[in-house]
């Protein structure tokens, strides 16, 4: 991927849910998944994050029938470092990226609450599985790039004649290993993400958000003589006209009120988040932000995940995104508040209105040089 190229990530769950549609019915609903998969291929996405909670499907074997039932479309498996040792880990995802055709990609999450580490039984503080995942993601790659076995003492492991006779089929393809999404904006993560992001992940935040914690990643990756790219999620409201669009967004908010009152939810707080007290602290500043930033979902249930929204006509959100690309922003993670239907429409327009932008700026910014 050139430095002019731009990546669209879209998201699939095992189930139809979001804010405004509670879970029915199994934990896995097959056809959805392949359903859901396949739209996003339709669409134009280049990757899909497959997430990962602690009560939820197994997001590895996710991606794996997905990838069964797709031919181009890459993944992003969303993994937390931790529960299984970092050399099996390596050999399954080295597996995967083999049977997928070279499609993984894989996002390594810390953890922002401790409540959800305990479930699987992980007892490290915040900042501890940082330091955790710094020596998990250091065993990784010398796993992928090893020819011969080697011994590891660490501070949370310790090997001996480590090795794996499966590689990543993207390391014969010309890529070092399978590309590393990394996401966490505390001051444990960021030195983490300097030293070992391929792309660096950040929730919707504010231009002026966003601006600066780039430019700390950056000045972390520089310390290693490395570069980062960098992705910003956001959950597009597009109608075919701005009013319609904001009346949209308003319903989004009532619906996710009552249901939340339904479920007996509280708004809650930003559990041991950086980046969702980031996007609290965005929402302290307005319900909207910048051109079409509406921080309305996020203040409401506590940061929780990427939950803010860019809304508009399909050619306003695809400018609003050339101002983030503008900051060196190249990936896209965009899902919907109705998951399936909103991944077609995101094809449609906007996808498309955006990669166009993007060329002529890039043609523009050519022909200047």
């Amino acid at each position: 991927m050139s430095d002019s190229d731009i990546e669209f990530i879209g998201m699939i769950q095992a189930q139809k849910v979001s804010e405004i549609h509670p879970a029915r019915g199994p934990a896995i609903d097959r056809d959805y998944v392949r359903a859901f998969a396949q739209a996003h291929e339709a669409a134009g996405f280049d990757r899909v994050l497959v997430p990962h909670h602690s009560v939820g499907p197994d997001a590895t074997l996710t991606v794996a029938y997905a990838a069964s039932v797709t031919e181009r479309i890459h993944f992003m498996l969303a993994h937390r470092p931790g529960f299984v040792a970092p050399t099996l880990a390596a050999r399954q995802f080295a597996s995967l990226d083999q049977f997928s055709g070279g499609r993984l990609a894989v996002h390594y999450i810390s953890g922002g609450s401790d409540d959800e580490q305990k479930r699987d039984g992980d007892w490290l503080d915040h900042d501890q599985r940082y330091a955790r995942t710094d020596e998990y993601l250091e065993v990784l790659r010398k796993v992928w790039t090893g020819d011969k076995p080697f011994d590891h003492e660490g501070a949370h492991y310790r090997f001996q004649g480590a090795f794996s006779e499966v590689k990543p089929l993207q390391t014969q393809n010309g890529r070092p290993h399978v590309p590393v999404y990394f996401g966490g904006a505390s001051a444990a993560a960021i030195p983490v993400a300097g030293k070992h992001a391929d792309v660096y992940a950040l929730w919707g935040e504010s231009l002026e958000q966003a601006r600066e914690l780039t430019g700390r990643v950056r000045a972390e990756a520089a310390k290693h003589g490395r570069s980062v790219r960098f992705s910003v999620s956001f959950r597009p409201i597009l109608a075919d006209t701005e009013e319609k669009a904001w009346a949209r967004a308003d319903a989004i908010l009532a619906e996710t009120r009552r249901l939340r009152v339904v479920q007996g939810y509280s708004r809650g707080g930003p559990l041991q988040s950086e980046g969702a007290r980031r996007l609290l602290a965005a929402a302290e500043q307005g319900t909207r932000l910048d051109k079409r930033l509406w921080t309305a979902i996020a203040q409401e249930t506590g940061g929780r995940s990427n939950s803010t929204a860019l809304v508009g006509t399909p050619e306003q959100v695809a400018e609003a995104l050339l101002d983030y690309h503008a900051l060196g922003v190249t990936t896209f993670l965009i899902r919907g508040f109705d998951p399936l239907e909103d991944a077609i429409d995101y094809g449609r327009e906007l996808i498309p209105r955006t990669r166009a932008l993007v060329a002529e700026r890039v043609a523009a910014q050519r022909k200047a040089a």
